[in-house]
């Protein structure tokens, strides 16, 4: 045990102590739970010296590894996976219908037709729309939830509830709880790596992927799928290994120094493993960002080398990479910080989403039979979908934008522990609400928690008087239909 107390439940012992009330009570309680083993039956709790060791999972895990791609800017789930015959024949008519997004809430609308067919894939017969041809021929290894719901249909809101399960920032990002509860089984490389659209960044930045509370080992780690992994990877002023090693080394034992006469300092134990961490990326995180190793015919089947989807490509190639080397958690955005450069079809719906699906139906598609063909897709739970979804109605006078729509949209998963070929829940004949099987972000975030190995209302962290719980203080349950 460390001078500070050894960690139950993200609790140290001296929080343990405090909920009791201490005093002599509380001491004497203490004392004889140690004497009967109960502390030590805990020991596989992580340490403030290495925060980054696993805990004890509360069951047998499913998947070991989580692949995200999140479609920032909220994809039309009408026009892509969420199949809604009675709209076509509307288009272009005003009926009276609720709805609420960035827009208030209104009573009537304007309907915007889906622009694409459907059309049935696999033994499921799964009805997908023409957007993503390829990734229709994945439809029996996934399951399309239909009948998800947030809390907010503003993006910077929405944002942090589908990262963190919370519209509040300052929480920790569901990639750091998966850190926190998983470990790494990888010392030279991020348990938690993220990768951006390359022409940015999602509204909020770095809050989407915090560790919150948590020390700061949990949180994401930004990479590039080409090119320099990261910023200030490299040697400064050309200084040797050597050296370098000589000077974390006295760094490290200062630190230390300095971390023996606080109680409780994870923000410094923290910095420490970074450091450390930064010093192995040197030597790592180049070889696993090296695609040009990789045989041309997955990289073609990834798509790269075509100009629409060599981006993508590259960052989901790089992920399944990642998933090899023991990366726990993965966040791969397709959209930037600009409305025309994400998922936020207002005004033309047709030029937005054939962009951004033509940039990501391949690469994910193949990511997807990659992992297959390699036996990984198993033990690897990838997730799919934005902040929420659209409106069935324009949201502009003219046009075939849609506006936000948080009261029912489209996610799917595949591997780890999921179903394939099958589809959850339902929203309305417009697909304005969910109506049947009706979720909340916290119950997808329970059920990745769930096949990580972990009871999402027992995984805890201590902070501020309070067992602080990704899926809050009101609890979810896993989608015990949609799995395996």
């Amino acid at each position: 045990m460390t001078s500070t107390g050894q960690n139950f439940c993200g609790r140290t012992r001296r929080d343990f102590l405090h909920t009791l009330g201490g005093g002599f009570t509380g001491l004497a309680l203490t004392a004889m739970l140690e004497e009967s083993g109960f502390f030590n039956a805990h020991a596989a709790e992580p340490s403030e010296a290495n925060p980054l060791s696993p805990r004890q999972p509360h069951r047998a895990a499913r998947a070991k590894n989580v692949i995200f791609l999140f479609m920032y800017g909220g994809p039309s789930h009408v026009d892509t996976f969420d199949h809604k015959p009675n709209l076509y024949p509307l288009d272009g008519k005003t009926i009276a219908v609720k709805t609420f997004g960035r827009g208030g809430h209104r009573n009537q609308g304007r309907i915007v037709g889906p622009k694409w067919q459907f059309k049935p894939y696999g033994q499921s017969g799964k009805l997908v729309s023409d957007l993503f041809p390829h990734l229709g021929t994945c439809a029996d290894d996934i399951t399309f939830i239909h009948s998800m719901t947030a809390d907010s249909p503003i993006h910077g809101s929405a944002m942090l509830m589908m990262n963190s399960g919370s519209v509040i920032s300052g929480k920790p990002s569901l990639g750091s709880w998966v850190n926190y509860g998983l470990g790494t089984v990888n010392q030279n490389l991020p348990g938690y790596v993220v990768m951006l659209d390359k022409t940015g960044g999602p509204i909020s930045g770095a809050k989407n992927w915090t560790c919150g509370y948590m020390p700061a080992a949990y949180q994401g780690t930004v990479i590039s799928a080409s090119g320099t992994p990261m910023l200030d990877l490299k040697n400064s002023r050309g200084m040797a290994d050597a050296e370098q090693r000589t000077l974390l080394d006295y760094l490290r034992r200062y630190n230390e120094r300095h971390m023996g006469t606080r109680a409780d300092n994870t923000a410094l134990s923290g910095r420490i493993a970074s450091y450390e961490l930064a010093y192995k990326m040197q030597m790592s995180a180049p070889e696993a960002v090296d695609l040009e190793s990789e045989p041309e015919h997955v990289k073609s089947l990834y798509g790269l080398g075509k100009p629409r989807t060599d981006d993508f490509g590259r960052k989901c190639l790089l992920a399944r990479r990642l998933v090899e080397r023991g990366v726990r958690f993965i966040q791969v955005y397709s959209g930037g910080a600009h409305n025309d450069d994400n998922w936020d079809a207002h005004s033309d719906i047709v030029k937005n989403h054939t962009h951004h699906a033509g940039n990501t139906d391949q690469p994910i598609a193949g990511l997807l039979k990659d992992l297959k063909q390699r036996g990984l897709l198993d033990s690897t739970l990838v997730i799919w979908g934005g902040e929420f979804g659209r409106q069935p109605t324009a949201e502009y006078a003219q046009g075939t934008g849609r506006d936000h729509n948080a009261y029912g949209f489209t996610m799917w998963m595949a591997g780890g522990g999921i179903k394939g070929g099958t589809s959850f829940g339902q929203t309305d004949e417009l697909g304005g609400t969910a109506v049947e099987g009706k979720l909340h972000v916290r119950n997808l975030h329970a059920t990745v928690l769930h096949l990580l190995g972990f009871d999402p209302n027992k995984l805890a962290y201590f902070y501020g008087g309070l067992d602080q719980k990704l899926v809050g203080v009101e609890g979810a349950e896993p989608i015990q239909q949609i799995l395996a």
